[in-house]
């Protein structure tokens, strides 16, 4: 996978390796400047301002960025518990 013109190889979690599957996909995300996202999440603007509106696509794209390399991170049977 190539983000960022980066290319990295994603760590796949299995029953014995949580915790440093963790720490490799937390700095991954982190590099990609969307842990914030993931922890703080967002709010959806209520009074549609177009720069609200922009901010929040933004935000969104970053969320299903996230999203997109924690499931690359899976092997198939974790996956399917997810």
């Amino acid at each position: 996978m190539i983000i960022s013109n980066f290319p990295l190889q994603c760590p796949r979690l299995t029953k014995d390796n949580y915790e440093s599957w963790y720490i490799q996909v937390k700095a991954w995300l982190s590099s990609q400047d969307i842990c914030e996202t993931i922890e703080k999440g967002f709010d959806e603007p209520t009074d549609g301002a177009i720069a609200q509106r922009k901010a929040m696509q933004k935000v969104r794209s970053k969320d299903q960025l996230a999203l997109i390399i924690i499931h690359q991170c899976l092997d198939d049977t974790t996956f399917t518990y997810a």
